[in-house]
């Protein structure tokens, strides 16, 4: 008996426990920037909720699971930095609720943790990460290269994009007359990485040209260069379109005249059916038999 009694009153202590932390310190809210580009100042945000009978016990913030920030009010010194290469706080509030860093690094992406936790006797904890990546943006756009002045109807369209320097890797995407490009035209992309950290993006396009690639005059081809939400560049090349003899015939016939046109030139090719003689002759004929005698002094 006594020990089911020692086991129902551990149970109701721990449901306690459990309800009191629950109700007593909730984590609001974390913000942490998925993209940062580098050299700039990232801002950290984590917002919390006490209960009228709670205290503040701390406040830490971790990268990769290492603690680089602390804010303890009771203690002799409530904020403290740790060392940690490529995280450093340029600033933060009183409550260490908001930290900026300083200008982001390559090493600054990575995982970040806010912990904040409650005084005795239970010390409530809460915590939540997120995720940071540092943008090395590229500093040109993409450049197209393998395209012709002129292409033919049935010729092979075999260009390639390669996109700047970058961290992470530039998204590439082809688009034919301002269309996305068909997956069976697109090879499969290929990265380079440099000895710095960063990385080269080359994507080809091939397909024949088709007379459905013409309906508008010219052939544009265009790459267009993203990194999420923070890099958006496109390069486009028009190239010239020579058809051929029956291809360029057949166009003019359907395009090139109007129905007034078409008209006058069947009006024509019936005249020259029935081998009628010039204009100028019929009118030199009217002439001598209306004038006989003047003709025939001359």
């Amino acid at each position: 008996m006594a020990s089911g009694h020692v086991r129902a009153f551990i149970s109701i202590v721990m449901l306690l426990c459990k309800e009191y932390t629950v109700t007593s310190l909730e984590l609001l809210e974390l913000r942490v920037p998925t993209h940062v580009p580098l050299g700039t100042r990232p801002s950290l945000s984590c917002r919390w909720r006490l209960s009228p009978t709670d205290i503040l016990y701390s406040v830490k913030w971790y990268k990769d699971g290492k603690e680089f920030f602390r804010h303890v009010p009771r203690d002799v010194e409530p904020r403290r930095k740790f060392l940690l290469p490529g995280v450093d706080v340029e600033q933060s509030t009183p409550n260490a609720s908001n930290v900026t860093l300083y200008p982001a690094v390559l090493e600054t992406g990575g995982r970040y943790r806010c912990e904040v936790s409650g005084e005795r006797p239970l010390f409530p904890t809460v915590s939540d990460h997120a995720d940071m990546i540092v943008v090395a943006l590229p500093s040109t756009g993409p450049v197209i290269t393998g395209s012709r002045l002129r292409y033919q109807i049935g010729d092979r369209v075999q260009v390639n994009c390669t996109s700047g320097r970058s961290r992470p890797a530039t998204r590439l995407s082809w688009y034919i007359n301002g269309e996305p490009a068909p997956l069976s035209s697109v090879l499969e992309p290929e990265l380079y990485k440099h000895e710095d950290g960063l990385e080269t993006t080359s994507l080809v396009l091939d397909f024949k040209a088709k007379p459905k690639h013409f309906r508008k005059g010219d052939l544009k081809l265009k790459c267009l260069a993203t990194i999420a939400t923070v890099y958006w560049r496109s390069n486009e090349e028009s190239v010239q379109g020579e058809r051929s003899k029956g291809y360029s015939r057949s166009k003019e016939s359907l395009e090139g005249a109007s129905r007034a046109d078409r008209v006058q030139a069947a009006s024509k090719s019936g005249y020259r059916g029935h081998n009628m003689p010039p204009l100028p002759v019929i009118l030199l004929l009217a002439l001598v038999l209306h004038f006989p005698t003047r003709f025939y002094k001359m």
